[in-house]
């Protein structure tokens, strides 16, 4: 019993071998040329503006992971979608809870406002009055 994994154990031997020395000849083979060049940020052929590592809105990531939820739900409904008439009914009920779990999601995050673009900022707190300036005459005159 224990030879029928031998076979597993080699193949991965030999692949992390190879790995190895692949990783270990591109070391030694590749041309070394550093300059100030070619430690800046590429950004299409533009000229980098400003320092590489800035701070990205929030939003963006929210965004971007709002999309994906809504991608894989059609990536995972569109087969049920094309056969609708052959399903049976305990698909169609998995399928209906499915969406009302992202509905619900939707909902949350329409409530909360994240699928506002520009959302409107508050503080918590509101800004400090500055005091009066003082009524009588100056002082030193």
């Amino acid at each position: 019993m224990t030879l029928d994994f031998a076979a597993v154990i080699v193949f991965f031997a030999v692949g992390f071998l190879f790995l190895l020395a692949l990783l270990t000849f591109s070391a030694l083979v590749r041309p070394r040329h550093p300059g100030e060049v070619k430690s800046q940020a590429y950004e299409c052929g533009i000229l980098p503006v400003g320092p590489p590592w800035i701070q990205f809105n929030i939003r963006f990531y929210i965004i971007a992971l709002i999309f994906l939820v809504f991608d894989v739900e059609i990536a995972l409904l569109y087969p049920c979608a094309i056969l609708v008439k052959d399903i049976p009914g305990a698909v169609l009920i998995d399928m209906l809870a499915f969406v009302g779990v992202l509905v619900v999601g939707l909902a949350y995050l329409w409530a909360k406002g994240d699928l506002e673009w520009v959302k409107a900022t508050r503080t918590p707190f509101p800004a400090p009055e500055k005091p009066a300036p003082p009524a009588g005459p100056a002082v030193g005159q």
